[in-house]
């Protein structure tokens, strides 16, 4: 009997092993806490007096260097959920209409169940027990981590203290980012910023290719920035940015549209200089860019890397 599979995370890491899982024959559900496809590639939607405006608020663009991870971009441009961004570097793209929409595409096909968080994993003598607040308890004879090295790190003391002493060891940067925008072009030439102080990125999100023409910044604080600020109250952390991006810009900051922070406490990933993680004795796996590096490829990379080993396990 082929086993029933359960991935928990809808990030890329996690869509990318279910896809490789489901085009090898496994039956998989993917369990999400967010109501949405896109993890650390999501866009946020912000209703202004001159209409919607979307933003990349995670990951600005990514890479495709490895040839399998190549190929797959260039089935997403084909389909045109994304295309180069010239403006990032040589190699980068981004998703269109927004960054998310590769994360939407390969969700599609797949069962994915959102507003699901599971809080504890539960061992049975063949399989798994899975247990979320609010909802029955599902059971899988394999479970895939396909979550931030903190979280998978809670999920995995019970049963793997060797991969909970791995993720703990290899924790992620915070980031506190600042999405604004505005009636008019800024008077700045540029449409990317980087720096070493107190912004680390910051970008004219509407020139990317398929966005809109309303002008709107994301503008991303230094990872020691935002670990030093990380408890700031949101508004204050908008303000200092709104301050910083300003002097850095050599303008004066306008009324905005819209005006929002966000704090992201698993940005930047850590390095575990792993590919993926499977024992096929306790049918359990773990995925994630955590493993690999802090780009977006490394995810998709070690989430079709676990699904690999995986398929290749005798039944």
């Amino acid at each position: 009997m082929t086993p029933r599979i359960a991935v928990i995370g809808a990030g890329l890491a996690g869509l990318a092993c279910a896809t490789g899982l489901r085009r090898a024959g496994f039956p998989v559900t993917v369990l999400d806490k967010g109501r949405g496809p896109g993890g650390r590639m999501s866009a946020r939607r912000v209703e202004t007096p001159r209409g919607q405006v979307t933003f990349d608020h995670g990951a600005q663009y990514f890479t495709a260097r490895a040839p399998g991870f190549r190929a797959q971009v260039e089935a997403w441009a084909l389909d045109g959920v994304c295309a180069p961004w010239p403006a990032a570097g040589d190699d980068a793209w981004v998703g269109t209409p927004a960054m998310n929409a590769p994360i939407r595409a390969l969700a599609q096909p797949l069962e994915v169940v959102w507003g699901r968080r599971v809080e504890t994993l539960v061992s049975r003598a063949k399989g798994w027990t899975l247990i979320a607040e609010g909802a029955a308890p599902l059971e899988a004879e394999i479970v895939i981590l396909a979550v931030p090295a903190e979280q998978a790190a809670d999920l995995l003391d019970a049963h793997d203290p060797a991969g909970a002493r791995l993720a703990r060891a290899t924790p992620a940067a915070p980031c506190w980012t600042l999405m604004a925008s505005f009636p008019e072009r800024l008077p700045v030439a540029a449409d990317i910023f980087r720096s070493d102080g107190v912004i680390g990125w910051a970008a004219r999100n509407n020139a990317k290719p398929g966005r809109g023409d309303t002008e709107a910044w994301v503008i991303q604080a230094s990872p020691q920035w935002s670990a030093a600020h990380l408890e700031d109250p949101a508004e204050a952390v908008a303000g200092a940015l709104a301050g910083a991006f300003a002097e850095l810009a050599g303008v004066a900051w306008p009324a905005p549209l819209s005006l929002a922070a966000h704090r992201w406490r698993y940005a930047r990933s850590g390095t575990a200089d792993a590919e993926a993680l499977w024992s096929p004795q306790a049918g359990l796996g773990i995925c994630g860019d955590w493993l690999i590096g802090p780009r977006v490829e490394c995810a998709w990379l070690s989430g079709q890397a676990l699904a690999r080993k995986v398929a290749a396990a005798p039944a």
